[in-house]
Order: C-alpha cells, then sequence, then structure tokens
C-alpha cells in the first residue's frame, strides 16, 4: 500500500528534474555569454577585431604616431603600407627625450609622408621648460606637420584630476612657446576625457587630433577635429619594439587638402 504522507506523487520527480534542467540550461547560457564576450575582447585586444574601422573613401589619408614602444622602425616598409602621415614621439615634460626620436624623424623624412613630431604633456612641470625641451629636440624642416602637445592622463592622474586653472597656464605657455619659434600653431591631441575636462571651448586656433578606438568623434562643444586616431591596436610590417601593435590615424580631408595642409 502506498502512504501518501511520506511518499512523493509519480508526477513530482519530472517536476524537480524540469526545474533542475531548466537551472543548468541558464547556467549554460550564462557560461556560454561569458566565453564569448572574453573571446570577443581577446580578439579586439590582439587587433584582430577592429571597431573602428573609418571608411577609405570617405578618409583616404591614413598615417601611424609612434614612439620607443615601437623599437628600431624600417621606415620604407613601413611608408609602403599605403601610409601618408607619420607623428613621432620626440619629448616629454621638461627633460625626457624619446631614446629613437633622432633615428625615427631622420628615417621617416627620406619617405614619401609627411612627418610631424610630438610632445607629452607633463602636469607637473612648468609650459616654457617643456616648450624648450621640445625646441632643442625638433629641428625645423620643410613641409613639416605642426608640432604635437598630446594632453592625456598618466600614473595617477586620472584618480586625481590636476587643477584646470594649473593645466591652462602651461599648456598655454606651452603653446604659445612652440608657435613662436616652429611659425606653426600646434596641434593638440587628447582624449575624450582630456579633452572635455581641459580644452573643449577653449584653443580655437589649434587643430585638434582626438583619441576614439570605439566610435567616431563627436566633440562636446561641436569643433571640428584635424586629425582621428581610431585605432592602438593596429598590426603593421616594418618594427621590431616590445610593442607589437601601432597607433593608426585619419586625416579629416581629401588627399588634395592634406597636400595643401599648412602650405
Amino acid at each position: 500500500m502506498t502512504n501518501y504522507l511520506t511518499e512523493r506523487p509519480w508526477w513530482a520527480g519530472g517536476i524537480r528534474l524540469k526545474k533542475m534542467n531548466k537551472r543548468a540550461a541558464i547556467i549554460i547560457a550564462a557560461l556560454i555569454t561569458v566565453a564569448g564576450i572574453a573571446i570577443i575582447a581577446a580578439l579586439f585586444i590582439q587587433g584582430i577585431i577592429k571597431i573602428n574601422t573609418p571608411s577609405r573613401a570617405q578618409y583616404p589619408v591614413r598615417g601611424v604616431d609612434v614612439s620607443s614602444y615601437q623599437g628600431i622602425i624600417d621606415w620604407e616598409v613601413l611608408a609602403s603600407q599605403d601610409l601618408q602621415f607619420a607623428f613621432i614621439k620626440a619629448t616629454e615634460g621638461s627633460s625626457h627625450v624619446d631614446k629613437y626620436f633622432d633615428s625615427n624623424y631622420r628615417e621617416a623624412l627620406k619617405t614619401g609622408m609627411r612627418v610631424g613630431a610630438y610632445h607629452f604633456f607633463s602636469y607637473d612641470s612648468a609650459g616654457e621648460t617643456q616648450a624648450d625641451n621640445f625646441i632643442t629636440t625638433v629641428p625645423k624642416v620643410a613641409n613639416m606637420l605642426p608640432p604635437v602637445v598630446d594632453v592625456e592622463f598618466y600614473g595617477d592622474k586620472l584618480r586625481n584630476l590636476p587643477d584646470k586653472g594649473d593645466v591652462t597656464v602651461n599648456l598655454t605657455a606651452l603653446l604659445e612657446k612652440l608657435t613662436g619659434h616652429y611659425g606653426l600653431k600646434p596641434i593638440i591631441y587628447s582624449t575624450p576625457k582630456s579633452y572635455r575636462l581641459y580644452i573643449a571651448g577653449g584653443y580655437p586656433d589649434y587643430g585638434i587630433w582626438i583619441r576614439d578606438v570605439f566610435f567616431r568623434p563627436a566633440l562636446p562643444d561641436k569643433r571640428s577635429w584635424t586629425f582621428w586616431q581610431f585605432s592602438d591596436r593596429g598590426l603593421l610590417d616594418g618594427y621590431q619594439g616590445r610593442e607589437k601593435y601601432i597607433d593608426l590615424n585619419v586625416f579629416y580631408g581629401s588627399q588634395q587638402e592634406f597636400d595643401a595642409y599648412l602650405e
């Protein structure tokens, strides 16, 4: 005889099994989703998946920016990959000089590319002495691209934001001294956050080079940009540094407009 007070009905096991199967299905789906996200992230980090792929029809003028991270560069090989310009790191702060700048600058100028140099802005030293460092390092050459001042965050600066007033004083001094020496208005390079905090609404006479590796740039003050760094995961031939990737950029305009840029 069946004791209905102590034994489960025959159909109870089926319900329990269905609940277990549903729970297992949810867990498996979650694991698959997490694994898929991890794979996509890994492919993006490796430069295989590219979120930003600017149209070559719209942005035909392409270039790179390099530093000691790319090591020794074969500029003929690099330039042969449909590149029209290169920006080379020269200096940082008031005393640091990129160890490969001299050779990079000299060899890049032998190619058909237009070449410029950039300075990594320091929040911790005076604008005038930063300008002196760059001027001492970077010679004036014919048809050079304007000097670039790279304004972004380093160390703990993103957590401890520098005072805007202090940044404005030193950045303005740096830009003005570079303008006076080279006869060219420098370009300001920035990330979306550094642009919003320190550049937006100011510096109207200076070109903007914006970094955005996820989206097409849309500056908060509706200003136009001149250069756009659309990827920091480029994979090209011609360099052998400790960094296997290279930054990729476009110019906002046609080849004809680029040829006439600042001439």
